[in-house]
């Protein structure tokens, strides 16, 4: 059998009306919204941090050539010269 800790939060009025309307909606009960949301969060960032170690591996295995990072200044000054800044 699995150990669990039990926990006391506080949440501000309108997150925990929000969090109600939720789970309700759901079925769920309080523990298993914020069981839920807790490990989604926590998988979330765990993938994130793999995609930008990924994301920079590349980049040190193949960085850019010095003709790409000049197309890259040339294209983004054509595209952001016709914005209007005001």
């Amino acid at each position: 059998m699995k150990r669990s800790t039990k926990i006391t939060i506080t949440l501000p009025d309108e997150v925990y009306a929000a969090v109600e309307r939720e789970r309700l909606s759901r079925g769920e009960s309080r523990s298993a919204f914020f069981r839920d949301a807790a490990e989604k969060l926590l998988r979330r960032e765990g993938d994130m941090k793999d995609l930008i170690e990924r994301y920079v591996q590349g980049y040190r295995n193949h960085p850019e050539t010095e003709e790409e990072e000049e197309f890259s200044r040339v294209s983004s000054y054509q595209v952001l010269s016709g914005e209007p800044w005001e």
